[in-house]
């Protein structure tokens, strides 16, 4: 049976190792992404704190004026007073041959406290972008998704076997699969950095390639909702209440209801309104939120300012609350710091499984090639001494 399931391993491996090393290795890259952005760009997200911030809307108005095509979408505001505020806008252009013209995404990074516009950003543009581009599609769209998808679904198969190939037979050969062997040679030391770190971080890996099929099949993200007997109903946002002559409230007035009902999140989101009828939406991250992904929406009539709706993630149906959860487990943050050092070390190590597990075959095939050699030379040497 061992031999069905060593042929199943290297056979999908063989097929799939190219494209599950290049997506391991941009995950791994992509699991610090934050904490790389603020060390390599500092100027972008820290200040100077000061002693008084000035108005949201001031901040809107300076982008507004400084970047004269922009409309701006949202304002975000962190709780650390050392954090600059994120303004997202959006800019028309047209695109030569289509009659619709298209917007693209920006930020606008600004000082809390002077006001002042730090830097413009298209994360579109960003080295990082292109990596995250490569983890999901390997740049080549719906094709590349595909094959993202095919090659993961491989990895879940390849480390099944791989487990039910390491089991061992006895407590001997246990310690041995349990530990490196450090002084065994090259050969040894390849064999363990495939056999025992793979044994280590297996249950890791089959997490996030599990999780990491939601993106890929819209068959297996439906298959959440289907298994837990709910549905993914869209949220639909509460209209405001036209009143003849009445002024729309300002992102300030929004904010201090946020932090009113959310005193001491850890950032605050605010969405300006699309239209008359449409509310001021604000997405808050509690500061006892679960997961990274556990946010709160609330929504304010943008006259009166009063609450008429929220989207509160405890809210949500079962299926809606595991989906939101597929994020922070394949991204490692599900339990903070130490899961994302784990995740880390395991997207490094399933890097290298492929490179040290085709290192392992080419060794096995030699090795009834160098026998057989050595074999007919012992032949050959008896046979000059016989003779």
């Amino acid at each position: 049976m061992k031999v069905l399931f060593r042929n199943i391993h290297l056979y999908l491996s063989l097929a799939a190792g190219l494209v599950i090393a290049l997506v391991c290795l941009t995950g791994a890259l992509l699991v610090f992404e934050k904490e790389l952005q603020h060390t390599i760009y500092p100027h972008r997200y820290k200040v100077e704190v000061g002693t008084q911030r000035v108005p949201v809307e001031q901040l809107v108005a300076t982008v507004e004026k400084q970047v004269p095509e922009a409309k701006v979408t949202a304002v975000k505001l962190y709780d650390s007073p050392a954090r600059s505020i994120e303004v997202t806008y959006k800019i028309e252009e047209k695109v030569q041959g289509e009659e619709e013209p298209k917007s693209r995404t920006e930020l606008a990074f600004m000082n809390p406290y002077t006001g002042e516009l730090l830097e413009q950003y298209n994360h579109r543009n960003s080295f990082f972008y292109t990596v995250f581009a490569l983890h999901r599609w390997l740049l080549a769209d719906d094709t590349g998704k595909l094959i993202v998808g095919i090659s993961t679904s491989m990895f879940l198969f390849i480390l099944i076997t791989g487990i039910i190939l390491w089991w061992p037979q006895n407590k001997k050969i246990l310690k041995q699969r349990l530990k490196l062997k450090w002084d065994g040679g090259w050969k040894r030391l390849n064999h363990d950095l495939h056999i025992v770190v793979g044994f280590y971080t297996a249950i890791f890996l089959f997490a996030f390639a599990f999780t990491g099929l939601a993106w890929s099949f819209t068959w297996f993200n439906d298959g959440i909702y289907w298994i837990t007997g709910t549905e993914n109903v869209k949220f639909e946002p509460p209209v405001s209440t036209p009143q003849p002559e009445a002024q729309a409230i300002t992102l300030d007035q929004a904010l201090a209801t946020a932090e009113q009902m959310y005193p001491g999140a850890s950032y605050y989101n605010l969405n300006r309104p699309e239209g008359p009828e449409a509310a001021v939406a604000f997405t808050v991250m509690p500061k006892e939120a679960i997961h990274d992904r556990a946010s709160d929406q609330i929504f304010l009539d943008q006259y009166s300012g009063a609450v008429i709706g929220t989207n509160k993630f405890a809210e949500k149906n079962l299926g809606q609350r595991i989906r939101g959860t597929f994020y922070p487990v394949h991204v490692g943050s599900i339990g903070g710091l130490p899961t994302r050092i784990i995740a880390l070390i395991a997207c490094i190590a399933g890097f290298t499984f492929p490179i040290t597990g085709v290192i392992l075959w080419i060794n096995r095939i030699n090795k009834p090639r160098k026998k057989k050699k050595s074999k007919k030379l012992k032949d050959s040497a008896v046979d000059e001494v016989e003779a």
